[in-house]
């Protein structure tokens, strides 16, 4: 007797998540009766977190639905920009370039080199935050309330494809890259001891983090930081920019 079986369609962006031999066209999934639609489409390897709207037979279902013989699952990208009421996020210890271009450009990104999956996924509950990751498992963990895959090898892609899919608001110089602390505004002569020499004569601006009292000031690399924070208004809009 053959085994009932339903069919997902799988569109091109979320092909990465799915086996080489599964790709380019419907995948024949086994039923045994009891699973429910989300879990038939995290069996092929595609979080939830990544799926927008689920079809069943071009009708909309919930991940909760059962699947029957014959039945051809849909299954959509989630819609960028993802809307958010908050756009706080944070990070897995693999992505601490990412979160400190994030902060950077002003993005609340929460992040530590050592927290595990359960601190993270706990984090983002108690906090609301985002979960960003590129571990498949952990995005598919049922007590994650909201997480989302980095897609990109380098940091100028991550990068790019988080602006990308949340759109949040920027507001650049005003979080401490170290540790995610509020930057502000210093006298100069606050801190003219902790400085060098070149560094007294040269620059007249300085901020410090409210959190961890790091000092910052535009020095020589300030070109190469600027010129990220003009890609990321370019990926977002100016008008998402406070100055």
């Amino acid at each position: 007797m053959q085994q009932a079986q339903a069919f997902v369609v799988v569109p091109a962006e979320l092909e990465l998540f799915l086996r080489s031999g599964r790709r380019g066209g419907p995948v024949p999934v086994p039923l045994d009766g009891t699973s429910s639609l989300g879990h038939v489409v995290e069996s092929l390897g595609v979080p939830l977190t990544e799926a927008g709207r689920l079809l069943v037979n071009d009708e909309p279902a919930a991940p909760g639905y059962r699947p029957c013989t014959g039945d051809v699952v849909t299954v959509e990208a989630v819609r960028r920009p993802q809307q958010l009421r908050s756009a706080r996020f944070v990070l897995d210890v693999h992505l601490g370039t990412l979160a400190r271009r994030l902060r950077l450009v002003g993005v609340d990104a929460a992040y530590v080199n050592d927290a595990d999956d359960d601190a993270l996924i706990e984090q983002a509950n108690a906090d609301r935050r985002v979960l960003l990751t590129q571990d498949r498992g952990l995005l598919r963990r049922r007590a994650l309330w909201l997480g989302a895959y980095v897609r990109g090898a380098r940091p100028d892609d991550q990068f790019q494809d988080v602006l990308d899919r949340f759109k949040p608001p920027l507001a650049p110089w005003t979080r401490c890259p170290a540790c995610n602390g509020p930057l502000s505004p210093i006298a100069k002569a606050a801190v003219d001891p902790m400085l060098r020499p070149g560094t007294r004569r040269t620059y007249q601006a300085f901020s410090r983090c409210g959190s961890c009292g790091q000092v910052y000031w535009h020095g020589a690399h300030s070109k190469r930081l600027e010129e990220i924070i003009d890609n990321a208004a370019c990926i977002v809009g100016d008008h998402a920019i406070s100055h």
